[in-house]
């Protein structure tokens, strides 16, 4: 019988969904299969969709509507004194709108909404405006509300709380002039154009025919004034941004201090691992007798992702997919955010900043987290030249929000997840990413839990439930996932792809591999941080360890010897002096957080345990010059902290002799990876290998394994008089129709990327396509 795609074709029991609208104002395109007829006169398998579901409550985490953005808008725009422009219409001596989004409730204000009957919590906008009409320009937060906005309650203060330093709400704009930096630049680079022609016949003069790229660190220094370093980069000529791929090796350094540019000094160009004070240094060793110069990287099929090389063996042949024969097992209510699966239930929100946010996470009723966010993503780069040394991207700085794209349904996700859609608003528009957020059921590859003996064998599916977005921010592709177990376990996934940010090969040999004709591999660390909000069977929480350690120890059976051994050492983390955690060696020490007024029948106390599902790292590099005190959070691999309305972020002081003993406690987690790239890297990075998980998992929490509740498992009675026997426990049948594999996959010439709709002035009517990404 020859193999075909219907030989591979797995019928699992996850939910088929479709798109839902995120936002009222948003009407997305949803997905729905070909149509096709049921010529064997069996049932048709359900239909996509989500079951229908009223949320318990309103979703007080939602961002803010269309009108509420747009009735902000106007009014700052209406304020002589935020003075502002049309960002379409800014330089870079105007001040322009960069941000408007919903301000988080304090926590105190939801738990009194939630569990004492009190009021919703009022709505305020978070407002960033981008200060540019000064000799200092800044970045200024504001808090603006009451929602919605009544000219006699209207407010406008400095957002100050939520941070540590206490500025007014102001954060300085060290990249202000980029309309004159970009002139400087190429002026800088015409000075030498002689050079790049000759090595490497390209130019950078700030045209429209430019063949060449200047590009350096971030951030910038701020040592003695402000300093840049820049790096010359081959142009891409597809595209596939194959441009962070083409370093050409020629460095220079400029003291942009202040705004004047008059004042700006150019002072030194790097070749080669050596140093030229002047220009006029560095031509005449350019010209000189043995002066070494290298090929370029240059653009090419090797730097694309499209399909190269010897196809497989039954490659062509279609490749095993899953179905949801029965329909969705999972709600949704999309106007509240709110998703239930099996005994998980949970909020959403979307934010400009971290992108997905869960919120008042549920098992079997009751809360076990009130928030479970991404908080920051820092890729700390290291290399022989500056711009490889200088580098330590904060990535929250560019947003996981306006990068989190349409998903490619059927590769992203299976294409029969839900898709929702998420928002951010942008120069005077609300940006619509269409299907941006999915949500699906799946069964993983091996059950989860099984056992077999001389007469039978039983096993129980692992159906498990996944919520995921991804951030393509600037080079990198991050997918964030969260994974719902039927133990009651959370898997917090994140995975890394796209193309690396490369270093000239010359003299870089301490810091990565040659991988290609002039191209070395740029070491650096990923360290993306989690805020873990527990509140198990209330909020008085406690961290307790557990520490497998060795022992020797003499037993009253043991006849008076000694026995070599090991035992558990219990201990609590007591006050945040003592909660800058690491991993311990060898995975000797599990970390949970638990309720001690809460035990069981048994006198233990009920909890969460939380550690590693794959490797996690913390940041190599110790007191970074670059980022000085900007990222202490990522030092170790855990902190634990007192809950505090004003410490919504991880940018906080950790250590300050707070109690953690039966406190509303917050854990903030890092997950990561050491990425040393190699020639498997190119053209991107791969997702099997760059990832990072950690795995929260009951403790005590329930009288047995909840799996024992599933009806899809099965045992199999053998090797008696009787013959076989199957014991199904009830399970349900697949007995619906699939006519066509290919009637189920998804029409990928619909993906458009972002719908968006003017805010200033609000047309709501008129909505349009455009994606931009960086």
């Amino acid at each position: 019988m020859p193999v075909t795609a219907w030989s591979y074709l797995l019928l699992l029991l996850p939910g088929l969904a479709t798109s839902a609208p995120t936002y009222p104002s948003v009407n997305p395109r949803t997905w729905r299969p070909r149509q096709a007829s049921n010529t064997q006169g069996s049932q048709s398998c359900a239909a996509p969709g989500a079951q229908a579901i009223d949320a318990p409550y309103t979703n007080v985490w939602s961002g803010l509507t269309g009108e509420e953005t747009a009735s902000i808008a106007a009014w700052l725009f209406s304020q002589p004194q935020f003075n502002l422009t049309i960002t379409s219409e800014a330089g870079d001596w105007d001040n322009s709108l960069l941000m408007i989004e919903l301000m988080e409730p304090n926590k105190t204000d939801v738990l009194n909404y939630l569990e004492n009957s009190g009021p919703v919590p009022s709505r305020y906008a978070h407002v960033i405006i981008n200060h540019r009409a000064s000799e200092e320009p800044v970045y200024q937060d504001l808090l603006v509300g009451p929602l919605p906005l009544q000219n006699d309650t209207i407010t406008s203060q400095p957002l100050t709380y939520p941070y540590t330093r206490k500025t007014e709400g102001k954060v300085r704009n060290l990249d202000a002039d980029d309309e004159t930096w970009q002139a400087w630049k190429a002026n800088v680079s015409s000075t030498i154009l002689d050079i790049t022609l000759d090595l490497w016949n390209g130019s950078f003069l700030g045209l429209e025919n430019d063949t060449l790229v200047v590009f350096g660190i971030d951030p910038l220094w701020q040592d003695d004034g402000i300093t840049r370093w820049d790096q010359f980069w081959n142009s891409q000529e597809s595209v596939q941004e194959s441009l962070t791929l083409l370093p050409l090796g020629l460095y220079f350094t400029t003291n942009a201090t202040g705004r004047d540019a008059s004042k700006w000094t150019l002072d030194g160009w790097l070749y080669n691992g050596i140093f030229y004070e002047t220009t006029e240094a560095f031509r005449a060793a350019y010209y000189s007798p043995g002066f070494v110069k290298y090929g370029a990287n240059v653009d090419g099929s090797w730097a694309y992702s499209d399909q190269e090389g010897e196809i497989p063996a039954l490659d062509t042949n279609f490749p095993p997919v899953s179905i949801a024969p029965s329909g969705s097992r999972y709600f949704v209510d999309p106007d509240q955010q709110y998703v239930k699966w099996m005994d998980f239930e949970f909020y959403t929100s979307f934010s400009r900043d971290t992108g997905l946010s869960l919120h008042d996470i549920k098992y079997k009723g009751d809360r076990i987290i009130y928030e479970l966010s991404l908080q920051e993503a820092l890729a700390h780069y290291a290399g022989n030249d500056p711009v490889q040394s200088g580098t330590a991207y904060l990535d929250t700085y560019y947003g996981f929000g306006p990068f989190a794209f349409e998903l490619i349904k059927g590769y992203d996700c299976p294409a029969y997840a839900t898709y929702m859609n998420s928002s951010f608003y942008n120069g005077e528009t609300t940006r619509t990413h269409i299907d941006s957020i999915c949500l699906f059921e799946t069964e993983a590859d091996y059950p989860i839990q099984r056992h077999s003996t001389s007469e039978y064998a039983s096993a129980t599916k692992n159906i498990y439930f996944t919520i995921r977005t991804v951030a393509t921010v600037g080079n990198y592709d991050y997918m964030f996932s969260y994974e719902f177990f039927m133990d009651g376990s959370i898997n917090i996934v994140v995975r890394a792809s796209g193309y690396i940010q490369s270093a000239f090969f010359a003299k870089n040999e301490d810091y990565g591999y040659k991988i290609h004709d002039f191209l070395s591999g740029s070491m650096h660390d990923h360290v993306l941080n989690f805020k873990i909000d527990f509140d198990i069977l209330g909020t008085s929480n406690t961290m307790t360890t557990a520490a497998t350690v060795a022992a020797t120890e003499v037993y009253p059976w043991s006849k008076g010897k000694a026995r070599n051994t090991m035992k558990i050492q219990r201990g609590a983390i007591e006050n945040e002096d003592q909660a800058k955690i690491n991993w311990a060696a060898n995975g000797a020490t599990a970390f949970s957080v638990v309720n001690t007024d809460a035990k069981n029948i048994y006198g233990e106390s009920r909890g969460y345990r939380i550690h590693p599902s794959s490797p996690t790292i913390h940041l190599t590099v110790e007191n970074s010059s670059n980022l000085e005190k900007a990222a202490n959070w990522a030092k170790n691999d855990l902190y634990v902290t007192r809950q505090k309305d004003t410490e919504p972020r991880s940018s906080h002081p950790y250590q300050s002799q707070d109690s953690l003993v039966q406190e509303d406690i917050v854990v903030w987690a890092n997950v990561g990876m050491h990425h040393v790239p190699h020639t498997g890297d190119l053209p991107n990075t791969v997702f099997t290998t760059a990832h990072s998980s950690l795995v929260l998992s009951p403790l005590n929490y329930l009288l047995g394994s909840p799996t024992r509740e599933i009806v899809n498992m099965v045992k199999i009675l053998y090797g008696g008089d009787g013959g076989t026997t199957v014991e199904t426990f009830g399970q349900g049948t697949a007995e619906c129709a699939v006519p066509s594999v290919q009637n189920l996959m998804p029409d990928l010439s619909e993906y458009v990327g972002d719908e968006v709709i003017r805010k200033f002035p609000y047309d709501p009517n008129h909505p349009y396509f455009e994606t931009e990404s960086i």
